[in-house]
């Protein structure tokens, strides 16, 4: 008997789960949308906020006092960004920026802007230590020779730190576009109109909870598993071919691994 019952039960799961696929399929689609869009946009703008911080907060000391005392001013700033931004919750900060502007400064904010500012800092505060980061792992004989040939701090960057800064932490900001994905269903809190925000309301039209939320989980799982793969695509067609071969002149060729192999075995 219980184990009829138990199987009546998931026949009905079952049931429900393909229904509000049907029935709600338009707005899974437009909370996916949303959610991409927003985890898109914020994470181009975080990348490039952390990117100007990163170099900045990387500049040496210079022996002018005034630059010295701007550059220390400055770099307190961005260090109580960076530090607020990556000690506190998303979702506490959505609260905050949302309805404080409201309050002290009576900006009355569109939500969607809103969801693309919050994601926007938010990644910018992580992105800044990884890419400091980055740029501390770069040999400091680069820095040397750069200035040996005459070029200032922003070119050095520009020329030879960040192209491959950038290629190494590829991966880390791959990581900050999944997180983003999930995380923008915090923005639920200020009425962004979200996969998270779209379920909870299905779920209010058909009294059942975990038959919308596993369409979500499905969804977000597509879309995470998407990026990832597309960034270890992207990453492989960075890095090039994985043999080369040099040949007279100077000139580079691409071996195959079958030609190494006979060379190997001569």
């Amino acid at each position: 008997m219980i184990l009829i019952e138990r199987f009546g039960v998931t026949i009905m799961t079952w049931k429900w789960f393909f229904k509000v696929i049907v029935d709600y399929w338009p707005m899974f689609l437009r909370g996916a949308g949303v959610t991409l869009l927003i985890s898109i946009i914020g994470t181009v703008l975080g990348f490039a906020i952390g990117l100007i911080i990163g170099v900045i907060r990387t500049i040496p000391l210079s022996d002018n006092m005034v630059k010295r005392v701007i550059l220390k001013i400055v770099n307190a700033i961005l260090t109580v960004y960076v530090e607020v931004f990556r000690g506190t919750p998303m979702i506490v900060q959505a609260m905050v920026i949302y309805y404080g502007s409201l309050m002290l400064f009576n900006i009355d904010m569109d939500r969607m802007f809103a969801g693309v500012f919050i994601v926007s800092i938010n990644t910018g505060a992580y992105m800044a230590e990884i890419v400091r980061g980055g740029i501390i792992s770069i040999d400091k004989g680069q820095f040397e020779a750069a200035h040996a040939i005459g070029m200032n701090h922003i070119q050095t960057m520009l020329y030879v730190v960040l192209p491959q800064v950038i290629r190494n932490i590829l991966p880390a900001t791959g990581n900050e576009f999944v997180i983003n994905i999930k995380d923008t269903s915090v923005l639920n809190v200020i009425s962004v109109t979200e996969l998270f925000f779209q379920t909870s309301s299905i779920t209010g039209n058909v009294f059942r909870f975990f038959e919308p939320f596993l369409v979500a989980c499905i969804i977000y799982l597509i879309m995470t598993l998407t990026v990832t793969r597309l960034l270890r695509w992207l990453e492989k067609k960075i890095d090039g071919p994985e043999h080369f071969n040099v040949i007279p002149g100077n000139q580079m060729q691409v071996a195959r691994p079958e030609d190494l192999a006979k060379k190997a075995g001569q």
